[in-house]
């Protein structure tokens, strides 16, 4: 039973890792014991399980130290007492990560540092999104021409530093026209896609005011809508000759629930 026991959580610690997405100790889902003893009693039964395991494991490493060795619990012995999922997740997981280099440093420094100083090697990162040189040279990929040939080498795409010596090329006549024609071209394709998949017509020489993510609240898109209304009534307020001097705006907003 042992040895089952031993290969079944060596599949589960190999398969999963755990990645965060917030620092904040008030944004880390806590569960609490009675109602996951109610709703998920078998569950409930293997997180003690995994937490016994664990915490007797750790015993031998902080011997006396309680402390933190009820940080580390995945059992906050609180009341009413709470299952920690952000413990869970870490004891259960390979590798930790945080979302950007700064993010899984705060994690390492604060959040879990006792995790840290655990399992030093159990903590790395990986920057969330996607990088610079992929979103311009593979997206847009008249503009990554247009860095290659005025800095006279590709090299850019491995040094996002190096398009710092574009600096001042703005001034530059052919360098501007070309970046002014590549910027419609593609506002034009996106134009083209706006009115195949949504059957809206847009003003092409408009600004296009574009917030795309995950809906969510704290993702702010109700603030945006807002914001929205408000600048339509500021134009209804406005005279003819006011409204003729304002940058036409078109404001798109998408994403998955």
């Amino acid at each position: 039973l042992s040895s089952f026991r031993d290969f079944a959580w060596g599949l589960v610690y190999k398969v999963f890792a755990y990645t965060n997405h917030t620092v904040l100790p008030e944004a880390l889902e806590k569960w609490s014991v009675d109602l996951m003893g109610h709703l998920l009693p078998r569950h409930l039964e293997l997180i003690y399980l995994i937490n016994y395991f664990f915490i007797e494991k750790m015993s031998i490493k902080y011997t006396g130290d309680f402390g933190k060795l009820s940080r580390l619990s995945i059992i906050e012995e609180s009341t009413p007492k709470l299952v920690r999922m952000a413990n869970l997740s870490i004891v259960g997981s390979h590798t930790v990560n945080g979302v950007a280099e700064l993010h899984s440093e705060l994690l390492k420094s604060t959040l879990f540092k006792d995790f840290y100083e655990a399992f030093p090697t159990k903590f790395q990162n990986k920057t969330n999104g996607v990088t610079p040189r992929r979103w311009v040279h593979n997206c847009n990929p008249e503009l990554a021409n247009l860095y290659t040939r005025f800095l006279g080498t590709a090299e850019w795409v491995r040094d996002m530093d190096m398009v710092k010596k574009l600096i001042g090329k703005e001034e530059d006549p052919e360098f501007r026209k070309m970046w002014w024609d590549i910027k419609q071209k593609n506002k034009k394709k996106l134009v083209k896609w706006v009115y195949k998949n949504c059957g809206v017509t847009i003003n092409e020489n408009s600004l296009f005011d574009v917030m795309i993510k995950r809906i969510h609240e704290y993702k702010r898109q109700l603030m945006n809508v807002l914001y929205v209304i408000h600048r339509y009534l500021m134009l209804k307020d406005m005279s003819p000759s006011e409204r003729t001097r304002m940058v036409p705006r078109t404001v798109m907003i998408g994403g998955r629930s």
